[in-house]
Order: C-alpha cells, then sequence, then structure tokens
C-alpha cells in the first residue's frame, strides 16, 4: 500500500469510529416497558419513564410495547408532566414497522415520517397513525386498544 492511501485510511478510520460508537450508542435508548394486560387495555407503570444512572434519575422521552396479539410495537411518548400519547408503530403506507428517533416516527420501507402525535408530517402515507386512549391514576398509564 502506498504511503499516501495508507495515511487517508488511517485518517477515516480514526474519524468514522467515534462517529460510529455514536449511532450504536443511540440505539441503546430504545427500552421496551413492562406491561399487564387486562381486557382491552394494557397497564404500564409510570416508572417505566425512568431510568437510574450513576445514582441520578433520567427521564425516558418515550417507552415502547410489544405484547402477543399485537403485531406491531406501541410507542408511549411522554409530551409532558401527566400527558402522554400512544400510537401503533404501523406505518399507514404500506404497513411497514416504524423505526423511533429524532423526535419523529420514519418508514424504514418509503420513507414516511409522522410526528409523535402520530400526524402524516412526509408521504407517501397519507393517513395518521393508529393512536390509543389513555387514562393516567398515581401510579400507571391505562392504554386502551379498541
Amino acid at each position: 500500500m502506498e504511503r499516501r492511501k495508507f495515511i487517508k485510511a488511517c485518517c477515516y478510520t480514526t474519524i468514522g469510529l467515534p462517529l460510529l460508537g455514536g449511532v450504536f450508542q443511540s440505539c441503546g435508548a430504545i427500552y421496551y416497558a413492562s406491561s399487564t394486560q387486562e381486557g382491552d387495555r394494557l397497564i404500564v407503570a409510570k416508572s417505566e419513564f425512568w431510568k437510574i444512572e450513576d445514582t441520578k434519575k433520567i427521564n425516558r422521552p418515550f417507552v415502547l410495547i410489544k405484547r402477543e396479539g399485537i403485531d406491531f410495537p406501541i410507542c408511549i411518548y411522554k409530551i409532558e408532566e401527566e400527558k402522554y400519547i400512544a400510537s401503533l408503530l404501523k406505518c399507514t403506507h404500506r404497513a411497514c414497522e416504524l423505526n423511533v428517533g429524532g423526535g419523529i416516527y420514519s418508514c424504514p420501507c418509503h420513507g414516511s415520517e409522522f410526528s409523535i402525535t402520530g400526524k402524516v408530517l412526509e408521504g407517501p402515507a397519507d393517513e395518521d397513525l393508529k393512536t390509543f386512549k389513555i387514562e393516567i391514576d398515581n401510579e400507571n398509564l391505562h392504554l386502551f386498544l379498541s
């Protein structure tokens, strides 16, 4: 290998490895919360939105729920204190599973994008996401599937 090519390859590696590490670290933000099902509702503890890191309590902006009998995950975003919104991560264009990140839902199949409230931001999808009614008590979120 020529000296110039070797130095160029080393530079790309030096720059690329930290960037690649950042990408993989962002994957750690996806958290599947525990839930229980009672009839047509899922119950999720509010504490699922917190994680302890170095004795600090850190807020998770969203959690995912995956249950048997539900083909796609449900994402619950904490919009503000005591206000949550839940959306089915199923693209309304061609039923691909959506990705979560950067404050939007994005479709890896055809590029549709949705807001965290489920509204279409970018097509080809032209229908909003399915969202679920949520009731809140002191400790839990009650997500109604029907």
